[in-house]
């Protein structure tokens, strides 16, 4: 299903920021789909979901997982990206609608993703020349970009390979991006040698992901020093006010890192955070 943007954003915008020194720059697509753009300007998509191809899903299991909100940008806006991201097979973080937007407009790759997320690319014809399997600790670098796979607990049987994910910038912060993950104390002991300065992370509770209260518990283990929530505006089944997170960081007394992003808008963020 098309949709219109809500917005002017696509990837030329996205190359002409003048993403800063020892820093890194996040689009938020709605959902959990990122831009990430390092400052030598490798542009990623990390799981996005841009058309309204959950609706469908949704109805048949009784959900309304309609869009509440028009994506920031096309998917045919991503060809040109220098990889192409996924934590699992999930529809709203692997959609197939966006992934064959994407490539008719050009985009070829290379994919990252998990062991099951792979077999539905190959399964969708996308050939294994253009794929490359991560798992966790397994890392993949492009220029100053650097992606290393982290471990995560998903749903339910129907895919048990999903994956976080740490993003780092050559001399520049990391950013942890949780994934569809329930908490664990093993998330905390995989990613913390790792000294995250920034958590992006999952609230939607509902569907056994970290709710607000798990995702502030994880960002005071991991001290990190700004935490954005994601995966929890996109569906009316599926909503969790970003409030919430708020109100446990401050229980967990590091309520100044609370950051939430608008759709659509370049954030900058750079290794000195305050």
């Amino acid at each position: 299903m098309k949709i219109d943007p809500m917005s002017a954003l696509n990837l030329a915008a996205v190359q002409s920021h003048p993403t800063p020194a020892r820093g890194i720059t996040l689009w938020w697509l709605g959902q959990a789909g990122f831009i990430v753009k390092s400052p030598n300007g490798v542009v990623i998509a990390l799981d996005p979901y841009l058309t309204d191809s959950c609706r469908a899903i949704g109805e048949q299991a009784g959900f309304d997982f309609a869009r509440r909100h028009r994506p920031p940008l096309l998917p045919a806006e991503l060809a040109g990206v220098d990889c192409y991201v996924m934590t699992h097979s999930h529809q709203d973080h692997f959609d197939p609608e966006t992934v064959a937007g994407y490539r008719a407009a050009g985009g070829h790759g290379p994919y990252l993703a998990p062991a099951e997320t792979i077999e539905k690319l190959h399964a969708a014809g996308i050939p294994a020349t253009e794929t490359v399997m991560v798992w966790p600790n397994k890392t993949h670098t492009v220029d100053d970009l650097t992606l290393r796979a982290t471990f995560a607990i998903p749903f339910g049987g129907d895919d048990l390979t999903h994956v976080g994910y740490l993003v780092s910038i050559r001399g520049g912060p990391t950013v942890y991006f949780t994934g569809d993950t329930a908490y664990h104390e093993l998330l905390g002991v995989a990613v913390g040698p790792h000294q995250p300065q920034v958590l992006v992370t999952v609230i939607n509770g509902a569907f056994r992901n970290l709710g607000p209260a798990e995702a502030a518990k994880l960002a005071k283990e991991l001290n990190v020093k700004l935490v954005i929530p994601c995966h929890h505006d996109l569906f009316h089944d599926n909503c969790q006010p970003t409030q919430m997170l708020h109100t446990n960081l401050k229980m967990q007394e590091i309520g100044d890192r609370y950051q939430p992003l608008d759709h659509g808008q370049p954030f900058d963020s750079a290794l000195d955070l305050r």
